[in-house]
């Protein structure tokens, strides 16, 4: 958060152990029996801090409680399947098909994530949900839609949500005194998405829009 007083972001929150919070997640267990619920392990991304999330998802595992996990699926390949053992459920965010591409809008290059991401749709425990956010400028072209199909085909990914890009964002990042750098980006509504979902579906892959 953002201290005033200080004039800087400041961290907040608690730490806490993998027992303390099994033991708080623990008062609830009732609850998921009875409505098959469960714990979602989200972020920010999970996999900065992989071995307390692992031993969290390892304890919920073993208690027999269902784990739902988010990611960009950015992790070492054996951090990430040491996790995966122990996730019954994962939402996996694949936000560009271009290496480069991807490297010039997050930093980092793609080839670790679909090498992930590939393994996770290979893991028999592991039910997976690909999104697509698609943010204009970035991965909203036809011809990404082209190549995502040729992409999820080659690793075999049967179904995609396709996210809209919002706005969402913009509030949060002027709380923490940050500059947003998509603030002059078109915000998308299910109907923009028309076309992409329909080139994704003649490619074999059942997309769907998600819409905010």
């Amino acid at each position: 958060m953002y201290d005033e007083s200080k004039q800087k972001n400041v961290t907040v929150g608690k730490w806490y152990t993998v027992a303390e919070v099994m033991k708080v997640i623990m008062q609830d267990i009732d609850f998921y029996e009875e409505s098959g619920g469960g714990v979602t392990l989200s972020g920010g991304e999970i996999f900065f801090q992989p071995a307390f999330v692992t031993d969290l998802a390892k304890a919920c595992h073993e208690a027999g409680i269902h784990v739902t996990c988010e990611t960009t699926g950015y992790a070492n390949p054996q951090v990430f399947l040491d996790l995966a053992q122990y996730i019954d459920f994962m939402y996996f965010d694949c936000k560009q098909w271009d290496s480069k591409k991807h490297q010039a809008g997050t930093k980092v290059r793609n080839e670790l994530i679909l090498k992930n991401l590939e393994a996770a749709m290979q893991l028999s425990n592991l039910k997976v949900q690909v999104r697509i956010p698609v943010i204009p400028g970035f991965n909203y072209s036809a011809d990404d839609a082209r190549h995502f199909g040729e992409l999820f085909n080659k690793i075999h990914v049967p179904a995609v949500e396709l996210l809209p890009f919002h706005q969402f964002g913009l509030k949060k990042y002027a709380e923490l005194h940050r500059e947003y750098a998509l603030k002059d980006v078109k915000q998308l509504q299910v109907s923009d998405l028309e076309n992409f979902q329909k080139i994704l579906q003649e490619a074999g892959i059942d997309a769907t829009v998600n819409g905010w």
